[in-house]
């Protein structure tokens, strides 16, 4: 079809939209705006391969009918696919690796070390119960391949968290964690807002938009997603699989009762404080920490699986997202209580950052 022709339709598709929305109740136009605007793309899209010529041919002249008008040839059409050019695996991989860095602050790697040492030098009153037969399987066998270094540079490329030397080359997420807090925040203050946003319309409004902003949110997951698609290439799949089933070895272990009995302890986080503070010099906020990994990494997951589709209906948007909000604040309230979140400037500061707004200076 061509451009012309192509152009026609537009602005007859336009007045088309207008009419039609007008016709209808009030009530109905929101069900219909989103079908009529899938519509469109898909006439323009059509509009574009309809004949499967390529109109580039017939610009410069080697089409069939030599050079043409502008108006006669065929419309661009572009799809745009940046925001769908990612890799689930890999994000899915940064989700789960996201999970074990929070244990491996918590020392749980550490604490594994301890036991296995204190296993073989006879300083740990257990023989034959299950925590003495898990401690026996992984000193003789090693499942965990990939060192601390190793897991070290994992982080540190995918989150930018640690200190340690990166490979020459290697693509470091250097914005991860500002990304991470601005969604935790804008997600949080989407739902603020829309609290209170309820509580001043009320009545037959209370079901309408929310004052919240859906394009924050949305803007911030897509580069939080795009960062973490381009940075977590090479091992960090296989290592995030590795280090999660060992890390889930660990905790089984730390549970057994033997080894709960030789520290008098009643449950698995008992022996992780108890050895962390005997032997490691101090406990690493395991409380802060474990709900860190757990909300951290089920946003995470969301902001993988979800495409963030920019004409979606509010109140569709305002369901999807509904659950990540009581995540986000957990993992907002438990940040704060940890070293590095101590400083956290507050939600309407850290969402200026992530966003480039200036802040504002006091006269």
């Amino acid at each position: 079809m061509s451009f012309q022709t192509t152009e026609t339709i537009q602005r007859l598709w336009e007045n088309f939209l207008r009419d039609q929305l007008a016709g209808l109740p009030a009530d109905q136009r929101q069900n219909f705006e989103e079908q009529f605007e899938q519509r469109f793309g898909e006439l323009l899209k059509g509009a574009a391969n309809g004949d499967g010529r390529d109109g580039f041919l017939d610009l410069i002249g080697f089409g069939d009918k030599g050079p043409q008008e502008f108006g006669d040839i065929a419309y661009p059409y572009i799809q745009p696919d940046f925001d769908d050019s990612v890799i689930p695996s890999q994000l899915h991989a940064a989700a789960d690796l996201y999970y074990i860095y929070q244990h491996e602050r918590m020392k749980v790697f550490q604490v594994a070390d301890v036991l296995l040492r204190l296993f073989r030098l006879g300083r740990m009153r257990i023989q034959r119960g299950p925590g003495a037969h898990g401690l026996y399987l992984l000193q003789k066998w090693q499942p965990l391949r990939y060192t601390l270094n190793d897991r070290m540079i994992a982080y540190r490329r995918a989150f930018n968290y640690g200190t340690v030397q990166t490979p020459a080359g290697a693509v470091v997420n250097r914005n991860f964690h500002r990304q991470l807090v601005g969604f935790m925040v804008s997600t949080g203050q989407y739902f603020r807002d829309l609290l209170i946003g309820e509580v001043i319309r009320g009545g037959q409004l209370i079901d309408q938009r929310p004052f919240g902003s859906v394009a924050t949110v949305q803007r911030i997951g897509l580069d939080l997603r795009y960062a973490l698609d381009r940075s977590t290439y090479g091992n960090i799949f296989s290592l995030a699989m590795e280090t999660g089933h060992y890390l889930k070895t660990v905790l089984q272990l730390l549970d057994a009762p033997d080894i709960k009995k030789a520290f008098d302890a009643n449950t698995k986080w008992d022996v992780v404080e108890i050895v962390s503070n005997r032997h490691l010099g101090g406990v690493a906020e395991p409380s802060q920490r474990a709900k860190m990994a757990e909300s951290g990494r089920r946003i995470l997951k969301f902001v993988a699986d979800n495409d963030f589709k920019t004409a979606i209906d509010p109140i569709l948007f305002q369901s999807v997202v509904r659950p990540m909000g009581a995540h986000a604040e957990a993992w907002l309230a438990a940040y704060r209580m940890t070293p590095e979140g101590r400083g956290f400037p507050g939600v309407t500061p850290a969402l200026r950052s992530v966003l480039g707004v200036p802040q504002a200076v006091n006269a």
